[in-house]
């Protein structure tokens, strides 16, 4: 085989259907949209038009409130940590951080705000570790394992 030789398999660059070129050619007049006017236009999006009724969008109640200043955290498992430190993609002997974990590959979602350690699985070694938060559950088995945690995010305290 040579490279001027070199083809597509037969049928993998169908010729694509010249539209509008008389009724005889089967795709003509409409060219396939069936309509004229604003649905045969490009770039026209209909989502949620009802014919001029009110749509059902704006007809249901709205409730609750919306905080559009919340903060997202990832969640992250301790027994998860375990695994990534035994395959070696986590360095237990150095302190662990969020950018650790991100190089990692164990914390995805660029809009997060930081790590919560939460205490799904077990661990095994003694590690020391900082995220923007931790369950008490997380902290303590940690704490078991003879490591520590330290957060950066201050707990709000319940006001009673």
């Amino acid at each position: 085989m040579k490279l001027n030789e070199l083809r597509d398999n037969h049928g993998a660059r169908p010729k694509s259907k010249r539209l509008g070129r008389g009724i005889g050619s089967g795709k003509g007049k409409t060219s396939g949209k069936g309509v004229k006017g604003q649905k045969a236009r490009e770039g026209v999006s209909l989502n949620g038009f009802e014919g001029g009724q009110l749509p059902i969008y704006r007809r249901l109640p709205k409730r609750g409130f919306v905080n559009i200043f919340r903060k997202e955290y990832a969640p992250l498992n301790i027994g998860t940590l375990n695994d990534a430190i035994e395959a070696g993609r986590v360095d237990a002997s150095q302190e662990i951080t969020e950018d650790a974990l991100r190089a990692a590959g164990l914390v995805r979602g660029g809009k997060v705000a930081g790590v919560r350690l939460l205490a799904r699985g077990e661990i095994t070694r003694a590690v020391k570790i900082t995220v923007a938060g931790a369950s008490a559950a997380a902290r303590a088995a940690v704490e078991q394992a003879g490591g520590s945690v330290t957060t950066t995010v201050v707990a709000e305290a319940a006001e009673a």
